[in-house]
């Protein structure tokens, strides 16, 4: 005989202010010389060893003559008893009556499968039962598989009923927004621990090598890599091509330690198509190819897309060809084809035949898309490019207004 006591989770929660569930217990009872435990009388019963489930005790009676007068001992009776003092204990219960001949074929009585809100049986007090006064009739168990060598084996399992207050539902703890940011801001400020020095145009910045190489692979292979750099803390490491602004800690430094970009202090005028590559965004889109910091140069594309016009778009369109700025490359693609004829007719477009006559053919090609897709869904969507051409209209015959 074995006890096997364990906490179960049964039920999701009954309400918003507690969780129900069952403490788990099993007990074997065997009855070893059923033959001659026959015959003592209807009522009578052999009782199991007392077992604890929940805080409770245990017991299983069982009637080899029934515990009913009027079944006149045709079948046999297995009851659950609470043993110990208790007042309204609510249980789940499960009596087993086990195939010994191996093929598992078990004769079983189960709550389980019911819910917790209706299915518990409530014992009042000590000696209150649960069972089954006609639990197997006893000629067929007698010629059964659940009889061997004089022996019957019953399982019980007991699930006694709980009430938890879940305290999730009734407090809450705020969970401050992470502050690593700050953090590894702070660090960069006071240069604490830091271990090597960058040279931008005379301007010096200390830095810290592990933070770099976490986040650029570029630093990460310098540092680290095979080919590293092996320095010294009078080393310095000159940045060519790359302006102190856009390299300090309001810049790039500040991107890397705190994973925000702060905003650009000097806004594009669109009246000019060259403006758009002298803002700081553009030059950190740069900086974000160099180092291959893929987030930063997310976050500038993003910020670029908004100053698109007819008068940034060629300067837009280069930026985002030479620093591998994909999304934004397909955006100006895109308001390209849709603008054709002022686009042409801008500074911009002059600028491209100069610097990166290759874009012009990406563009070409994006407009006799447009233009495939238009003839093969009914044209009346768009009008053609040589509609555009020769009105100054865009794809839907309005006039294009230049953002300013």
């Amino acid at each position: 005989m074995s006890d096997d006591e364990k906490n179960t989770l049964v039920n999701s929660p009954t309400s918003s202010r507690s969780v129900t569930e069952t403490v788990n217990g099993s007990h074997r009872f065997v009855i070893q010389g059923y033959s001659l435990s026959k015959g003592i009388g209807i009522g009578k019963y052999i009782a199991s060893d007392d077992f604890t489930v929940g805080g409770f005790r245990w017991s299983i009676y069982f009637y080899p003559d029934g515990k009913n007068q009027e079944d006149n001992s045709t079948y046999v009776s297995v009851f659950i008893a609470l043993a110990s003092e208790g007042t309204d204990v609510r249980a789940l219960f499960e009596l087993t009556l086990v195939d010994q001949s191996g093929k598992g074929k078990h004769k079983v009585h189960s709550h389980f499968d019911r819910s917790l809100e209706s299915g518990p049986y409530t014992l009042k007090y000590r000696g209150s039962m649960w069972g089954y006064k006609r639990f197997y009739r006893r000629q067929m168990l007698e010629t059964s598989d659940y009889l061997k060598d004089d022996c019957l084996k019953i399982n019980c399992t007991v699930g006694v009923v709980v009430s938890a207050v879940d305290c999730s539902r009734l407090h809450s703890i705020q969970v401050p927004e992470s502050d690593i940011g700050s953090h590894f801001g702070m660090l960069l400020d006071n240069t604490e621990a830091a271990d090597v020095v960058f040279n931008v145009a005379g301007e010096k910045f200390h830095a810290h090598k592990l933070v770099l190489a976490a986040r650029s692979p570029v630093f990460h292979s310098q540092f680290f890599g095979p080919e590293g750099v092996d320095l010294d803390h009078d080393h310095e490491i000159v940045v060519a091509d790359t302006e102190p602004k856009v390299f300090k800690k309001q810049a790039l430094l500040h991107f890397i330690y705190r994973d925000t970009v702060m905003e650009d202090d000097s806004p594009c005028e669109s009246s000019t198509s060259s403006c758009i590559s002298d803002t700081l965004t553009a030059k950190l889109l740069s900086a974000a190819d160099t180092y291959d910091l893929s987030r930063l140069r997310s976050i500038c594309e993003s910020h670029l897309c908004k100053h698109i016009s007819v008068n940034s778009l060629g300067r837009a369109l280069a930026l985002a060809h030479k620093y591998h700025a994909i999304q934004l490359k397909a955006v100006c693609l895109r308001f390209a084809s849709q603008n054709l004829a002022a686009v042409m007719r801008s500074d911009g477009f002059e600028y491209l035949k100069e610097e990166c006559p290759k874009l012009q053919s990406e563009i070409l090609k994006m407009v006799a898309g447009c233009e495939d897709e238009c003839s093969s869904g009914g044209g009346a969507k768009s009008r053609s490019v040589c509609s555009q051409l020769s009105d100054g209209g865009d794809a839907n015959g309005k006039r294009v207004r230049q953002r300013t």
